[in-house]
């Protein structure tokens, strides 16, 4: 159910999109948030992703397969985790738990990370989400095809 303050943000961030041509990171996590699930205790995780994209310092989203995607947000600022290159979780028997596990940032210079705890788990609606993606994109084509008055 989406409330009418995130639809008035999802209308600024396409906004944003028509006129700058890339959302910021507090505008694609609303969009992340609009396709979010209810908060749940844990997800299943076999050690590998197939996917991730930073949401700003204290969230991303992690694809675990191609056509499931979770929204980890964290209990505060995840230090370079903008600039990293590779990121890995913790897990116990399979299974990542909120407010237990961590998200691992890699360091390309090999030096040590404070690990960053993860507050919340939230299903994403993949083919929801990426239809909207794909409405905006095409929403940014036609405003840079429109003839100019």
């Amino acid at each position: 159910m989406k409330t009418p303050l995130l639809l008035a943000g999802m209308c600024l961030a396409l906004a944003a999109c028509a006129t700058t041509g890339r959302l910021s990171s507090a505008e694609r996590l609303d969009l992340y948030r609009a396709h979010a699930g209810a908060p749940q205790k844990d997800m299943q995780f076999f050690g590998t992703l197939n996917g991730w994209t930073e949401l700003g310092d204290s969230a991303l989203a992690v694809w675990t397969r191609p056509s499931e995607a979770y929204l980890l947000e964290l209990t505060g600022p995840c230090q370079d985790l903008s600039f990293a290159p590779a990121i890995g979780l913790t897990s116990h028997m399979g299974r990542v738990t909120a407010a237990f596990d961590k998200v691992l940032v890699r360091d390309p210079t090999g030096g040590p990370r404070l690990p960053c705890f993860i507050k919340t788990i939230r299903a994403l609606d993949v083919k929801a989400l990426r239809a909207e993606e794909k409405e905006m994109r095409q929403a940014q084509v036609q405003e840079r095809e429109a003839p100019a008055e």
